[in-house]
């Protein structure tokens, strides 16, 4: 029994420098970086807030979370506008 290989084309190109395929990677990786980051913030933030209810002196750890989220989200804003004007 001979068996039969066929080769399928893929919708994604060689991923080499300066092709498209590669473009829409780094983007993609920058957006889950983006994303990990907001998040890890986020969640400081709101349990640095619950740390400060309970009594304990952390407030400037919770000033500090939520000044780097804001800080964080406006650069993610940013960038995800000036990406849609190119």
């Amino acid at each position: 029994m001979a068996t039969q290989r066929t080769t399928e084309v893929s919708e994604l190109g060689p991923l080499e420098r300066g092709t498209r395929q590669r473009g829409q990677l780094r983007v993609r990786v920058m957006d889950i970086a983006w994303t990990a980051l907001c998040t890890v913030l986020a969640l400081w933030a709101v349990w640095s807030i619950f740390d400060v209810v309970d009594g304990a002196a952390h407030w400037a750890y919770s000033a500090v979370a939520w000044v780097l989220l804001a800080i964080t989200l406006t650069l993610r804003i940013t960038t995800i506008r000036r990406r849609a004007r190119v």
